[in-house]
């Protein structure tokens, strides 16, 4: 499976996972089976707040899941309709993450629970 995370700065496994899907830098997708690690710059980051392209800023790279320390609802809907499925991180690290999704600890973000107009505990 290849799995998407935003993050600040390219570190391989061991990069932090950014606070907000749109505005990350950078993206890391792990190929959890080849180990293949690949780093993909933002290529919307300049996007209008709410309006975000997630296949451009993945530079047509497909995933299969993306973890994000927070996101929108309209981005959320734009990766549902991928075939994306949307986690929460819930440890600093892509590893850590990558780990915690192996064992089906990580929250599926849905328009429900995504970030909103800057509110609630979103770091964005």
């Amino acid at each position: 499976m290849k799995v998407g995370f935003a993050v600040q700065t390219n570190q391989g496994i061991e990069s932090k996972v950014y606070d907000h899907f749109g505005s990350a830098p950078a993206f890391i997708i792990v190929d959890t089976e080849g180990k293949d690690v690949l780093t993909v710059n933002n290529q919307d980051l300049n996007h209008v707040h709410g309006a975000c392209n997630p296949v451009m800023a993945l530079d047509g790279k497909s995933v299969e899941a993306m973890i994000v320390g927070g996101i929108g609802a309209g981005a959320i809907n734009k990766l549902n309709a991928m075939g994306v499925k949307v986690y929460a991180a819930v440890a600093p690290t892509v590893k850590e993450n990558l780990e915690l999704l192996s064992q089906n600890k990580l929250e599926e973000l849905s328009v429900y629970n995504a970030c909103r107009a800057h509110q609630g505990g979103c770091g964005h």
